[in-house]
């Protein structure tokens, strides 16, 4: 039986092959004509996110497509408990809702620079001054230079830093004050010079920046800028301890990482794979704040945040963002260049990632959307040319596997399907 939700009550209907652990927002869902889509293309779509489940990487998919601003697609299926790949299925697993919370990782980073942007609308910093004019202690390796563009558009010259030989190994980054401290006396080249995306650094010193010139906390700057205004649930960096209950586990999944990309892997997240994952799901990860990768949400909150940014910024006819604001946070920061660190061609705006024709992050044909990859395979993003915002939640950690194909075959039926 296909799980319906009808406000917070549930409801059984209809049958089929993945039914018993689907879960649907009737509430929320729209007819597809409101959307300018047929029936049929809804259909194509569910059918794409049914194959990338059954790819077997992914415990628990979460997803939510909005077209023309009407919700058509807030789903999830699978398991947020008990469900994992070599987990025997017990009498407490659990299945995933479309509510329930998933850690966004790495795609929490635009939200991180859309607030960076608001900061700069309100007139507390200049986007083209130096970070060190804002970070005094932001001068080592000859950061002084780099300003607060280039560390948003991942050419701030410190894509990493080092925490082997500490005590507490990749729970160092769960450390604020030890994270600033290391990055601000690390040696960097200078800023604007390469191409590295910066996983876990940039977001500490964006975020330090909003804290000094504002005088707030990150979270309650987050709360009073984003958050409320915009009626979220969760969408915050870690997670209150009332809502852990509801929280979706992660796993390592997919094949084993090996040479090299475990080492690849390891520069980047400043971590082994496994450990990254394992401490995912730890209580002082969710009691954390890590700006560049621990916000919480719903597929359907990271869905409306795009959509407000699809919509100029306004949001129930509230004015979130200025439209400028969202200009220049989209714009391309520089042409389709290759990515030392993550060692592909990447094309970034000030903070988020950019489509590319003729494929890229969000599709064939999608160089005028913009988003965020978090780890492994998470994606929100907002398509102007196809008048969508959409979110992919899931919950496995895989890297190679036959789940890429399947997920090339969902992005590429969201795109051919709202063309037009």
């Amino acid at each position: 039986m296909t799980r319906n939700l009808l406000g917070s009550r549930l409801v059984t209907v209809g049958d089929g092959s993945l039914a018993g652990v689907t879960g649907i927002d009737t509430a929320a869902e729209r007819r597809p004509a409101e959307a300018g889509l047929s029936a049929a293309a809804v259909d194509a779509i569910w059918g794409g996110v049914e194959g990338l489940y059954r790819s077997g990487a992914y415990p628990a998919v979460s997803f939510c497509l909005r077209r023309r601003g009407a919700i058509v697609l807030n789903r999830s299926i699978g398991y947020a408990r008990g469900g994992g790949p070599g987990e025997p299925r017990s009498a407490g697993a659990r299945l995933a809702e479309p509510d329930t919370p998933i850690c966004l990782f790495s795609a929490s980073k635009a939200i991180t620079a859309i607030l960076v942007h608001k900061l700069a609308e309100e007139g507390g910093v200049d986007l083209d001054a130096r970070v060190s004019h804002y970070l005094p202690e932001f001068t080592g390796g000859g950061k002084d230079r780099t300003t607060i563009a280039q560390v948003l558009s991942h050419r701030g010259g410190f894509p990493m830093f080092n925490v082997e030989g500490t005590d507490s190994g990749p729970e160092t980054l769960l450390d604020w004050d030890r994270c600033i401290r290391l990055i601000c006396e690390a040696p960097a080249e200078k800023g604007g010079k390469r191409l590295a995306y910066h996983a876990i650094t940039g977001g500490f010193i964006l975020a330090e920046v909003i804290q000094r010139v504002t005088g707030m906390s990150f979270r309650d700057y987050l709360d009073t800028r984003l958050r409320k205004p915009l009626g979220m649930r969760y969408f915050t960096y870690g997670l209150d301890r009332r809502s852990r209950g509801r929280v979706a586990h992660n796993y390592v999944a997919g094949q084993p990482v090996r040479f090299p990309i475990s080492v690849l892997a390891k520069k980047a997240l400043s971590a082994d794979f496994a450990e990254v994952v394992d401490v995912s799901n730890r209580d002082y990860f969710m009691d954390a704040v890590v700006p560049a990768g621990n916000l919480y949400s719903t597929a359907e909150e990271l869905s409306r945040f795009y959509q407000m940014m699809l919509d100029g910024g306004m949001y129930e006819g509230r004015q979130i963002l200025a439209p400028e604001t969202i200009r220049r946070a989209i714009k391309p920061a520089q042409r389709l260049r290759f990515d030392h660190t993550l060692k592909i061609p990447m094309r970034y705006s000030e903070g988020l990632m950019l489509g590319v024709n003729p494929f890229g992050l969000y599709g064939p044909m999608t160089g005028a959307a913009y988003g965020h990859l978090g780890f492994m395979n998470i994606l929100g993003w907002a398509d102007p040319s196809r008048d969508l915002s959409a979110s992919l939640l899931v919950t496995g950690k895989a890297i190679l596997g036959g789940h890429l194909l399947a997920l090339g075959q969902l992005l590429s039926t969201i795109s051919w399907q709202c063309r037009g």
